[in-house]
């Protein structure tokens, strides 16, 4: 932290466990300790809302503790505290996310009557900023939350309006914590350490008792519950996945494994990676000639079949072929995908326009890899609508992960068979992608 003046604490470990309260405000001692020695004027610190004289879960309980332990060192500290943050990244609203979409019927404990102020993350990163310019707000402890207040209940199901879904919540008091995170680890991607800490929390309603961020802040109005969920959908709804709460734990490994499947933001993602002997410019041309007369190099009949049974129920099938056989542009048709983003040598991303129940995106991005070669990798994203689109993805999952793993492959395969066609020297650039090569006739 040397020559910083202002430094923002975002950390928490409630994903490594029992024990996180003692983790907690070790690190934020330590932290505020060497921002002392390096002269840190001011700690901007993003905590948890609760009432401090309430009797409060381990999780709300530690948020407020963490805040105390940065204040130790003497370095004055602005902290904000919110309840749900609706956005990329935030476990509260992802929870809400996953049982909203995969639940038809709920059957819930008493904490859905629980009331709640949430909090649009575009908001909390306003006021994180806004702080910088705010000396005032330097030492204080200021509460935000957006423009409504209501129950856990009344989140499920303004989100399920929002994504046209109807949802029934069957209230019971017999369904403790311990339940409740056993109940959410079977039928989400939350694990049951991370979820009993949360569900603990949600007994304690969390809403604005201060109106210190309106005074301190009068410029910054936060947007009400509904917006903040259309625009928190609006990244998956376009094949833009942002930060997740998964981010962390990914972020340990050390090499990307060759296939993952995972899921966040409510999307669903397969990606699998393949190093290729052979330039990018020349795995990318394989690419960029995918579908219509030359088909998908693997298993073409499964292709046609889903084509045929697309146009069945109404949709395009494969009957569109494609613009051009060698060459791709941002919205061209490509059998039942439309182009949706392309940068020459390097990325090609496809949108499907076959009926689905939800949405779906075929990504291929190409990175160059010593000495010569490249790294594929390819992603399969699938945003399901409700538990329709949820039985859909995993019903056909195995035929699907056959198909992509074999598509990868031939794909490489072929990129590899062009560069040693042309003696292993690079043809082309990327910048000239697109246009009719000597690389071009080798590949027809």
């Amino acid at each position: 932290m040397a020559g910083v003046e202002v430094a923002y604490y975002l950390v928490h470990s409630m994903g490594a466990g029992k024990g996180f309260e003692e983790r907690d405000i070790e690190a934020a001692r330590h932290f505020a300790w060497a921002a002392k020695a390096a002269g840190v004027r001011r700690i901007i610190y993003l905590g948890g809302l609760g009432e401090s004289d309430s009797e409060l879960s381990d999780h709300l309980r530690s948020r407020q503790q963490t805040g105390d332990a940065l204040r130790e060192a003497g370095v004055p500290v602005t902290e904000f505290r919110a309840a749900v943050i609706v956005g990329s990244g935030s476990l509260s609203f992802e929870l809400i996310r996953y049982l909203t979409e995969r639940l038809p019927v709920m059957i819930c404990p008493r904490w859905i009557y629980t009331r709640v102020q949430p909090v649009a993350v575009d908001d909390v990163l306003q006021y994180l900023a806004a702080a910088l310019e705010q000396p005032a707000s330097s030492g204080q402890i200021i509460e935000i939350g957006g423009a409504d207040v209501m129950t856990y209940g009344d989140m499920i199901q303004s989100y399920a309006r929002v994504r046209g879904l109807r949802r029934w919540l069957l209230p019971v008091p017999v369904l403790t914590p311990r339940l409740s995170s056993y109940w959410i680890h079977w039928v989400t991607p939350v694990p049951e350490a991370i979820a009993r800490p949360l569900i603990e929390g949600l007994r304690h309603d969390v809403v604005v008792r201060d109106d210190s961020a309106r005074k301190l802040f009068p410029l910054i109005s936060p947007m009400d519950y509904v917006t903040a969920v259309r625009r928190a959908l609006a990244n998956p709804e376009t094949g833009a996945v942002e930060s997740t709460w998964t981010d962390a734990a990914a972020s340990g490994q050390s090499e990307s494994p060759a296939c993952r499947l995972i899921t966040t933001e409510g999307m669903i993602l397969e990606q699998r990676q393949r190093r290729v002997a052979a330039p990018p410019e020349v795995v990318f041309r394989q690419l960029a000639q995918l579908g219509g007369q030359r088909g998908w190099l693997y298993m073409n009949w499964a292709w046609r079949m889903r084509g045929a049974v697309d146009r069945l129920v109404g949709g395009v099938g494969l009957r569109r072929g494609r613009r051009d056989p060698h060459h791709v542009r941002t919205g061209d048709a490509l059998d039942f995908w439309r182009v949706e983003a392309v940068e020459l040598g390097r990325l090609l991303r496809l949108r499907a326009e076959m009926k689905l129940p939800g949405r779906a995106w075929l990504e291929f991005r190409v990175e160059p890899h010593a000495p010569h070669g490249a790294q594929l990798t390819q992603t399969a994203f699938f945003a399901p609508r409700g538990l329709a689109g949820l039985l859909y993805w995993y019903a056909l999952y195995p035929i699907h992960a056959l198909i992509f793993r074999g598509l990868i492959e031939r794909v490489g395969q072929r990129a590899e068979r062009a560069a040693r066609s042309a003696d292993g020297q690079m043809v082309g650039r990327p910048d000239t992608v697109g246009q009719s090569t000597q690389c071009d006739e080798l590949n027809r």
